[in-house]
């Protein structure tokens, strides 16, 4: 009897990829064939999920309470809720890839990005960086251990928790990659930033894996039902 996978549509979608990709290497790289079948391949539809991230009154009370703490730990938690970063990005930064404005990321792929840096970025570097070239190290990383040498990523993830925790905000499902989260779904709605413009500064290949911030809640579903120019017409 054959066996059945029961695999999620994610599953199979990153499955399908990978044989056109394969195909596509053969026809166009390789020159072993010269048709290419995968190219019918249909990509599984997959739901909509909805990411799970901090509220804007939740944001402002982790800011509030890290800010009155570590320089150092204002300026992450300040870039991931500003700047949208990957944890693997944040940790990467070095001090040379600060500028006045802009801050250049190297994310997947080995692909530099620009991200424009908010007031808010700006003085919580400032006041971090000073700090950090009193120390005697020799490392041009920008966030630093106790131990002097380069912040690791399992030290960041336990700086957030820690300010998460010390915030009063259930930590259950939150971690550095919802920071990101937050950062793109505050920037969409409430800045009303366009999905194009939020691909670019997320560092995305596919807008698709954009749209996933696109989500509305509640109160936009009713406001948008109130701004129905019938909504205030009585009988």
């Amino acid at each position: 009897m054959p066996r059945t996978l029961h695999s999620s549509p994610g599953t199979r979608a990153r499955k399908i990829v990978s044989i056109r990709q394969f195909w596509k290497y053969l026809k166009t790289k390789a020159h072993l064939i010269d048709n290419n079948i995968a190219e019918e391949l249909e990509t599984p539809k997959q739901p909509k999920r909805i990411v799970r991230c901090l509220t804007l009154e939740e944001s402002v009370r982790l800011l509030i309470k890290v800010g009155s703490s570590s320089p150092r730990d204002n300026c992450i938690i300040t870039i991931f809720l500003n700047c949208a970063l990957r944890l693997s990005e944040l940790a990467a930064l070095n001090v040379e890839q600060i500028d006045s404005d802009i801050i250049s990321v190297v994310g997947k792929g080995n692909k530099e990005r620009k991200i424009y840096m908010t007031p808010a970025v700006k003085q919580a570097l400032a006041q971090w960086i000073p700090v950090r070239n009193t120390m005697a190290i020799d490392t041009n990383a920008l966030f630093i251990s106790r131990n002097k040498t380069r912040l690791t990523t399992r030290s960041i993830q336990n700086v957030v928790k820690k300010y998460i925790i010390a915030a009063d905000i259930n930590p259950e499902g939150l971690s550095t990659h919802k920071l990101r989260h937050t950062a793109a779904t505050l920037m969409y709605k409430y800045g009303r930033v366009d999905i194009c413009s939020l691909q670019q500064i997320l560092g995305h290949e596919s807008i698709a894996t954009t749209e996933i911030y696109t989500h509305v809640d509640d109160s936009q579903l009713q406001a948008a039902v109130n701004s129905n120019p019938l909504a205030m017409m009585f009988s």
